[in-house]
């Protein structure tokens, strides 16, 4: 964070100080929640959750090198009282934020925020230094600790944004009002928190109306319901997709025999062709988006085909892949799930497997309401017209949704089998893999299945398969 005294952030935020005897003190680490995350200089706050209080860490972080609690009661060490620690946090970050002279850039959609937040990262960072959201913490207090972590050399800013209902993007945006807002899509995430895809359009279009004159709104040309978003804004309009009348499009789009993306990337500068490291034809669209922001901001067609061909994957459980000694392939994409990424990591796994044996370990995708029963049975009928040779799916009732819809598709028989939990799946996979199968590993995260691809990872190392 920019450095800043106890006295000049208790009055951002409104508290008083207790058992400070020095308010000219300042911080100059990162603001942190975790206890763990502490280090010389960092300001702490104390949230009460569900199991642990923070509150009750105060004099251990002190002793760690923190400078002061940001708390909701004293804690007999420095502390800057507040009502309420989100509301403060909150209002630290739209301070420091506006004093930075960083460019802001937010991006929302119902799919793929966390790989293109990477992919923008990674593309800007050849630029200026850049900051940007680890993971997927873009709610309300994920995003203002990511604020916080901007030093005075941050130029850019790259700040996800989450929404599980209306007003949600416009509160994040108010803490962090973005001179570039991108739009990935709109799809059936929390359809069935939302109510229906109009209504997460609604929410979603909350990102550019906040948008100023001289900004740029970044809008998916593919997809119909963020097209129409370029009228709830005042800013500078740019399109990105494969339709022709995008401003920053692909031509020419391929997946390499190992099932990563390539493709000519065309923008009102120039083109220049890109070879993705990452897996999934699902990454183009993504790389795509990247690419508006990154032209937008004044890098030039080579440079950023040349970050997108070199840009990893920075986030875990997002399409991993690892190859076993013995040859067996994981794909770990078991961090989160909806309709539009279960579909694309199983295109994903058809263009990997090729003429491989492949496996879908599938579980729930949760918060699709009235949806869920015909998503989940249209998965599993997707899972048979892709050929793949082995569907697993793991848990209650959504699962058993999924297996019967690749059995109504198919006739799958013996291929599609229905297993209780993580466990089962495991000792099935170590019985039945061979050298060369491909096993994609995909749920929402509540179901817990990076289990199973770390559990299969682990037999490799320890030889448990062997040749059949």
């Amino acid at each position: 964070m920019i450095a800043l005294s106890l006295a000049e952030i208790a009055a951002v935020v409104g508290g008083q100080t207790h058992d400070i005897p020095d308010p000219s003190v300042q911080v100059t680490g990162p603001v942190v929640r975790d206890s763990r995350e502490v280090v010389p200089g960092s300001l702490f706050a104390a949230f009460v959750g569900e199991r642990v209080d923070g509150h009750d860490f105060a004099p251990r972080v002190v002793e760690a090198g923190a400078v002061a609690v940001l708390a909701s009661r004293p804690v007999g060490v420095p502390a800057i009282v507040v009502e309420d620690v989100q509301t403060a946090l909150g209002a630290l970050a739209r301070h420091v934020v506006r004093r930075l002279g960083a460019t802001l850039v937010a991006l929302t959609g119902s799919a793929g925020k966390t790989s293109t937040k990477d992919l923008i990262a990674q593309v800007l960072q050849r630029k200026a230094p850049t900051v940007f959201t680890p993971g997927s913490l873009n709610n309300e207090i994920g995003l203002p600790l990511t604020a916080l972590s901007a030093t005075e050399e941050t130029r850019f800013l790259v700040l996800e944004m989450g929404a599980r209902g209306l007003g949600h993007i416009r509160y994040l945006t108010d803490l962090t009002p973005p001179k570039i807002g991108l739009v990935l899509n709109v799809g059936t995430a929390h359809i069935g928190e939302f109510g229906g895809r109009e209504q997460i359009a609604e929410a979603k279009g909350e990102l550019v109306e906040v948008l100023p004159e001289d900004g740029a709104a970044i809008l998916n040309a593919d997809d119909p319901l963020v097209r129409a978003m370029a009228a709830r804004t005042k800013a500078k309009v740019v399109l990105f997709g494969e339709s022709a009348e995008a401003d920053v499009r692909a031509e020419n789009v391929r997946l390499t025999d190992s099932g990563q993306p390539a493709f000519r990337l065309h923008t009102p500068s120039g083109a220049s062709d890109v070879t993705m490291r990452l897996y999934g034809e699902h990454h183009v669209s993504n790389a795509l988006a990247a690419a508006a922001v990154a032209h937008e901001l004044g890098m030039s067609a080579e440079e950023i085909a040349t970050a997108l061909s070199e840009a990893g994957s920075l986030s875990r459980w997002r399409m991993e892949v690892t190859e076993r000694p013995d040859g067996v392939t994981i794909v770990n994409d078991a961090y989160n799930a909806n309709p539009e990424s279960m579909r694309a990591a199983l295109r994903a796994l058809a263009a990997m497997g090729r003429e491989r044996r492949t496996w879908a370990v599938l579980g729930k995708m949760a918060e699709l309401g009235d949806e869920a029963l015909a998503e989940h049975d249209a998965v599993g009928r997707l899972a048979v017209r892709l050929n793949v040779s082995k569907l697993v799916a793991v848990g209650g009732i959504e699962a058993s949704w999924l297996q019967l819809g690749a059995y109504n598709e198919g006739s799958w028989g013996e291929e599609s089998v229905h297993v209780s939990d993580a466990q089962a799946a495991i000792d099935l996979l170590r019985s039945e893999l061979r050298p060369g199968d491909v096993v994609l590993v995909k749920a929402s995260r509540s179901v817990g299945l990076e289990s199973v691809a770390q559990a299969l990872l682990e037999a490799g190392a320890e030889g448990e398969v062997a040749a059949r």
